[in-house]
């Protein structure tokens, strides 16, 4: 049975290639772009299966008004995928108030605004599957990606609270938690600070403990995010990627062995 799936962020990446493969399988696609030019293959080959919408997340009522759009011209929606987002590269230090707020603003709040506009037409349906594109390093950090870390954290903790809000409604959440792909997230699509020198050894260090073979292939990733929209139990969260799995495993055996090690003073902390 075919669905009605939003995906933000589909000028490029996962959300054109993932766009794509719901279109091509006979799904209805809405599917948000600040430049829609960059849809005008898909709408050329799939027609009316298709919604280009114009959107930049950053904008709430904008958020809400596409929305409303894709319930207009479908009549509903049983899948939102969160996919609009970019990364910030430069050390904490080096960041600006600006780069701060706007990494947030679209990697969170852009999310949140999605998300809060598509729950009541879930709750009506009684159904629904929002998916959020957050990142292994929602999970563990990694120098150099400071606020990218931060913002992703941030979904992570608003996400695994919802899906306890909204479970009884029908409604599933799952967090994709990408390793690093060979997409543009790093290149034309990743913002910088102004450097330090003071940081130049610790980022020439971060470039060079990245091998060709860290980076997945994102056609990969289609047939696990149509497995994971089709499943009647779809996960909470579930990572894409060789290299996440064996990095946030070896993060959390060692808070778990720092958190025994120093249990008795969390203890004495209670009072």
């Amino acid at each position: 049975m075919s669905k009605t799936i939003l995906i933000t962020g589909a000028s490029r990446g996962f959300g054109k290639l993932w766009a794509e493969a719901f279109l091509k399988r006979g799904d209805r696609v809405a599917a948000t772009a600040r430049d829609l030019n960059a849809l005008n293959d898909l709408v050329e080959k799939y027609g009316d299966a298709i919604l280009p919408i114009q959107l930049d997340v950053n904008d709430h009522d904008a958020c809400f008004a596409a929305v409303n759009k894709v319930k207009e011209k479908f009549g509903t929606i049983d899948v939102v995928i969160n996919n609009a987002g970019y990364g910030l590269f430069g050390a904490i230090e080096e960041t600006t108030e600006e780069q701060a707020r706007n990494q947030m603003e679209t990697n969170f709040f852009g999310v949140l605004w999605i998300t809060q506009a598509v729950l009541p037409i879930m709750r009506e349906q009684k159904s629904g599957h929002i998916i959020q594109v957050s990142s292994f390093l929602g999970l563990i950090t990694l120098p150099i990606l400071g606020l990218y870390n931060a913002s992703k954290f941030a979904v992570e903790g608003f996400s695994e609270t919802l899906a306890t809000e909204v479970k009884g409604f029908g409604i599933n959440i799952t967090l994709v938690e990408p390793n690093g792909f060979s997409t543009d997230w790093s290149g034309a699509s990743a913002n910088q600070t102004t450097p330090k020198e003071i940081y130049a050894p610790l980022k020439k260090a971060f470039m060079e403990a990245a091998t060709p073979d860290s980076w997945g292939k994102p056609e990969a990733t289609v047939d696990p995010i149509l497995k994971i929209v089709d499943s009647e139990n779809p996960p909470l969260r579930v990572l894409f990627g060789k290299v996440a799995y064996p990095a946030v495993k070896q993060v959390y055996e060692q808070r778990l062995a720092s958190f025994e090690e120093w249990k008795e003073v969390s203890a004495a902390a209670h009072g």
